[in-house]
């Protein structure tokens, strides 16, 4: 794996342990697209660190768990605000 690869992998990971962020906002913050995001999390991270890819995968997987939940809010944000 190439160095600015690596580098990148463990920014991610750090940030999405200390803000337990979705991989949308982390992109939107590193500036780089979702499936990036998700690549490096899913597949290269286990490569390099398997304890921090499973740390990781329970923040991804609680994510997707809860992602019904805050979209269903948005829905009602956007609807609350056009009704007003």
């Amino acid at each position: 794996m190439q160095e600015y690869i690596l580098k990148r992998v463990l920014k991610l990971t750090y940030y999405v342990l200390e803000n337990k962020t979705t991989v949308r906002k982390t992109a939107e913050v590193f500036g780089i697209s979702k499936s990036t995001v998700h690549k490096d999390l899913t597949e290269r991270l286990p490569a390099l660190d398997k304890k921090l890819a499973r740390e990781i995968k329970k923040i991804l997987d609680q994510n997707k768990a809860e992602r019904h939940i805050r979209g269903g809010e948005a829905t009602r944000q956007k609807y609350k605000n056009i009704a007003k």
